[in-house]
């Protein structure tokens, strides 16, 4: 176990088909100690015997894929300095490509003696953390193509590695809840005839269970809790020895491409599992604390808190930017994802205080010629002071658009809202994204995600019910913007139920129909339920997972939403690539790329708008008024619409505008009846055609779209 000098980049413990190299940033280490294990648990430790810009390295000859491995940093202790290095600890490579093992949550994996968080533990912590793993890189890629799916062409679909296919039947139950099980031909031909275009996966990364969770006999399900940020989860793997996490994350990722479905993942760089001053010790910790973590200038000891989980990793040290961008240019560089959405990102633009639209993070990304490439999406609030940035970030970036999903809800439920607002909202919110130069689809549109009700609790329940998770109902968001229909939780009233259907089909197809880029939850197209729980983030059981059985009862919900999509994907004038411009398509004409209408076929005016609140409205969106240019450089055409929206309790007739507009219409989406149809396709004789001028009724809290069928010309 003599080690050759070895290289200082890259980091982490890569394997060349001969050895490996093993290379740690440390500014604090005096010393570096590689710990190597064998099947028994037998440590062999090995010093690294370089250092290079802070960087300890050494190449160990016969050392292959499958040898397992940590690190002993010798070093200062002085928490009141932020020097927290323990060589009893032993320690992950933040760089570790694969992890096995689990934390027991032994005194040993803890800096300090419990009850006396002011001591220094010195018990050996091996045999109860997690050691990393040494993978190897071959893949057979077999000429793996990123679908690169233009973002006004992409559908997302939220979804969780395991809560996605523990129930499915037809799923064999070895690979359920695993990266194999989502790659399986039944659950990719799913999404197919689903229409999605892109799976947004929460948390891969390796993550932990925290110690308060398994405590209470629960687990951390979502997986916000990152300890590695180059390791696919290993509890998501059919089997995880020598790192086969790793392969079957390829497989699954090239499976999908195939497919021509895109692979988006849901990053956690705002904090660690490592937690405040009283968690483990269980890497960074115990390398470089300070370089790593963002610690409170006056006493060290204590840890700043944008996230709500007890540190923030510390973005203005470059060592801590280097991994965050190793990290995902490692992600689309060897194991082929899309792209990636950043949980709490507003978290990474803190330079110091205040959130910085021009943030070093932000430059990194624009300039690096691999994650400018992909698919960037921002949660874009933390929870520190200022933290709330929807609409703030740099051009390059889409963003979960809150206000979306707040006004959507509030529409449909009946309260009062200004048109104007909804007005913004389903053309592509130009108000937050315009004016930085941002196209419509910088707007991620979504009415429910994993955070939050489902959309059949969204219109089961008027109040969060969280008893389940351990903290009689004190967590979860109060204000859901949910409306029960008359009743808590499910039902046999035969009013209420027909009502909560006919509102999902309401809040999907505004979704689907409105411009920017939608996000659908997985499950929400088959009723999913969580009993009324609005944060289960610790339920890994039957409570979140998808109930596949839904599908006899809801079928009919799974082919509207469908048909919504096939919708979309057919026709332009849904998915912009730029704003509506509010005026005439060409010159000499009336006619203009966006109108709206009152229910009595009267263009708004601005009196109209300045009314303020209303319940009814009708856009009609121009198919001759796309300024876009398709992939060889024509001119994109398409059919013309008319969306007449009515969230009041009764029935409102609707004129149908006529003149320049249009002289026949017919109903394509009606979500009272929930049927979908296309004049031009399908049956042709289930189509209504309307008149212009004819008062249509648009039932209580409905949505017809028509499609201009006729015109003067």
């Amino acid at each position: 176990m003599q080690p050759w000098p070895g290289s200082p980049y890259p980091l982490g413990a890569t394997y060349d088909g001969a050895g490996t190299n093993f290379a740690l940033f440390s500014e604090v280490a005096e010393r570096v100690e590689l710990c190597l294990f064998d099947e028994s648990g037998n440590e062999t430790r090995v010093r690294l015997p370089e250092v290079d810009g802070f960087v300890h390295h050494g190449y160990l000859l016969n050392v292959n894929p499958g040898q397992r491995y940590g690190y002993r940093v010798h070093g200062p202790y002085d928490p009141a300095r932020g020097l927290r290095c323990n060589p009893s600890k032993l320690l992950l490579d933040p760089y570790a490509k694969a992890v096995t093992s689990a934390v027991d949550w032994d005194q040993a994996v803890f800096g300090y003696d419990f009850g006396a968080p002011e001591s220094r533990n010195d018990e050996d912590s091996a045999g109860h953390t997690m050691l990393g793993v040494v993978v190897n890189p071959f893949f057979d890629w077999a000429n793996d193509r990123l679908p690169n799916i233009p973002y006004n062409e992409t559908v997302i679909y939220e979804a969780h590695v395991r809560g996605l296919t523990m129930r499915h039947p037809e799923i064999p139950e070895e690979l359920r809840g695993t990266y194999a099980g989502l790659a399986h031909p039944v659950m990719i031909d799913y999404l197919n005839t689903l229409g999605v275009t892109a799976i947004e996966l929460m948390p891969v990364h390796q993550f932990l269970h925290d110690h308060g969770l398994t405590e209470k006999g629960l687990r951390n399900y979502w997986g916000y809790n990152t300890i590695a940020y180059f390791a696919p989860h290993d509890e998501y793997a059919t089997h995880s020895e020598a790192g086969n996490q790793v392969q079957e994350f390829k497989a699954m990722v090239r499976a999908l491409h195939e497919a021509g479905i895109e692979v988006i993942l849901d990053v956690v760089y705002n904090h660690t599992a490592e937690g405040n001053q009283l968690g483990p010790t269980l890497s960074m910790r115990g390398i470089d604390n300070e370089a790593y973590y963002r610690l409170v200038e006056d006493d060290k000891r204590y840890y700043m808190d944008y996230t709500g989980t007890g540190n923030s990793l510390n973005v203005r040290n470059p060592h801590t930017l280097q991994l965050i961008m190793d990290s995902l240019r490692y992600w689309v560089n060897d194991m082929h994802v899309d792209g990636f959405r950043f949980d709490l990102a507003a978290t990474l633009a803190r330079e110091f205080y205040d959130v910085d639209r021009l943030s070093t993070f932000f430059d990194l990304v624009q300039q690096d010629p691999v994650i400018s490439q992909v698919k960037l999406i921002a949660e874009p609030w933390d929870v520190g002071p200022g933290g709330y940035q929807v609409g703030n970030f740099p051009p390059l970036w889409t963003e979960w658009n809150g206000q979306f999903r707040d006004t959507v809800r509030d529409f449909w439920r009946g309260e009062a809202a200004t048109l104007g607002e909804f007005a913004s909202r389903i053309t592509g919110s130009s108000d937050l994204y315009q004016n930085d130069g941002r196209r419509p689809y910088a707007s991620i549109n979504f009415v429910t995600a994993h955070d939050g009700f489902t959309l059949n609790d969204l219109v089961s329940y008027n109040d969060k019910h969280n008893e389940a998770n351990g903290e009689d109902n004190r967590d979860g968001a109060g204000d859901n913007r949910s409306w029960n229909h008359g009743h808590e939780g499910p039902t046999d009233d035969d009013k209420v139920n027909e009502l909560r259907a006919r509102q999902r089909r309401n809040l999907i197809a505004t979704l689907l129909l409105s411009q920017g880029v939608p996000m659908l939850l997985h499950g929400d197209e088959i009723g999913r339920t969580q009993d009324g729980n609005n944060n289960a983030y610790c339920q890994d059981n039957e409570l979140s997972w998808v109930d596949w059985s839904l599908l006899e009862r809801n079928g009919d919900l799974v082919d509207f939403t469908a048909a919504v999509v096939d919708l979309r994907h057919s026709h332009p004038v849904f998915r912009r690539r730029r704003f509506f411009a509010g005026r005439p398509i060409r010159k000499g004409e009336e006619l203009r790329d966006i109108a709206w209408f009152t229910p009595s076929g009267e263009e708004m005016s601005e009196q109209d708008w300045e009314s303020g609140f209303g319940r009814s409205i009708v856009v009609f969106l121009n198919g001759d008024g796309i300024p876009d240019l398709d992939r060889r450089g024509g001119r994109v055409t398409d059919d013309s619409f008319l969306l007449c929206f009515n969230a009041h309790d009764e029935e409102i007739d609707t004129t149908l505008p006529g003149g320049s507009y249009g002289t026949t219409w017919a109903v394509v989406v009606d979500t009272f009846t929930g049927e979908v149809l296309e004049p031009n396709g399908g049956n042709l004789s289930d189509v209504r055609e309307v008149e212009a001028g004819t008062v249509l009724p648009v039932p209580a809290r409905s949505l017809i779209v028509l499609q201009r069928t006729g015109t003067n010309e």
